[in-house]
């Protein structure tokens, strides 16, 4: 007599497979754009009064905003912010952009080392220093328009206003107006700040004392602006003595060079580095700090079914 056949257990369908994890969808392109809007528009004020107190020759930070004040109002302290929403709107929108897509381009993930981060901030550098260069001139002309006596004013009625009518008065190519020296420095300072901040993040969270939080954010974004002061002081402080030099030769950058390592030595590019990290760093912590806000809205808003 035969022994009774065993049915074998059946083989688990396809659909009872763990299912993978879906790939989560890129924030909007605008997102880095905003952050920094939101950002400049709260430290607006400390950027005007730097930009009148080098116009004017006024000596002291809390006086020259007193002097606003006194004449103009408290919104007089805003003067000129078209300007800059215009210049963070075109420069910071495309440098976050930018950044994103060059690291995706170079397969920079999210622990990258720091040479392909900061190739992907000099990329992003170049592309935002050259898109972004007509709204740095517009806001440099509005915040320091009201520093200058009033015949030798521009007047412009706000960011649109200076821009039709630099292209009306001064022809097209007043755009370009300093586009070499602001490309170079835009490639220092997002190959210094996007990079170390990504970088400096990734490093936070691999040890046990943070976790994707404000805390973490603050840290990396106070590092960040530290390196950023630092790279970029030798190209301010070069650039401040061409533009102030006169005579012969004095556009010359190699003979600047020459002339300040021979009378003061190497730390002549670290001059007002003290001042420069006072001015950069509440920006950089506000950026990352709101942009990392941003991120958990969009977020918070997709995981309750609204498209953003």
């Amino acid at each position: 007599m035969s022994a009774p056949t065993q049915n074998a257990a059946p083989p688990l369908p396809l659909g009872d497979k763990v299912a993978a994890k879906p790939k989560k969808q890129p924030y909007p392109f605008w997102l880095g754009g905003v952050a920094a809007t939101i950002a400049a528009s709260i430290t607006h004020p400390l950027d005007l009064t730097k930009v009148r107190l080098q116009a004017s020759g006024d000596k002291r930070m809390i006086e020259s905003m007193k002097k606003t004040v006194r004449t103009a109002g408290v919104r007089g302290l805003f003067d000129g912010i078209t300007g800059t929403w215009m210049r963070q709107m075109s420069y910071s929108l495309c440098r976050f952009w930018a950044y994103d897509e060059s690291k995706k381009i170079i397969g920079a993930g999210p622990n990258a080392p720091a040479w392909k981060l900061a190739l992907a901030g000099s990329m992003a550098g170049g592309i935002a220093g050259f898109i972004g260069n007509p709204g740095e001139i517009v806001m440099v002309r509005l915040q320091g328009d009201f520093a200058k006596p009033p015949e030798k004013r521009f007047n412009y009625k706000h960011c649109f206003d200076a821009l039709f009518r630099m292209v009306r008065e001064e022809g097209a190519s007043s755009l370009g107006r300093g586009l070499g020296p602001n490309v170079f420095r835009a490639i220092l300072m997002n190959a210094s700040q996007l990079a170390s901040y990504d970088f400096f993040k990734a490093e936070l969270l691999k040890t046990s004392y943070f976790k994707d939080n404000i805390y973490c954010h603050f840290t990396a974004s106070f590092a960040a602006g530290t390196v950023a002061t630092t790279v970029c002081s030798p190209a301010d402080v070069l650039k401040s003595r061409i533009m102030n030099a006169s005579g012969p030769g004095s556009s010359s950058t190699m003979k600047v060079i020459r002339h300040s390592m021979q009378t003061e030595g190497p730390a002549f590019m670290f001059k007002g580095w003290l001042p420069a990290w006072s001015r950069l760093q509440p920006t950089t912590i506000l950026i990352f700090l709101t942009l990392e806000q941003l991120k958990n809205l969009v977020d918070w808003s997709r995981a309750h079914g609204i498209a953003v």
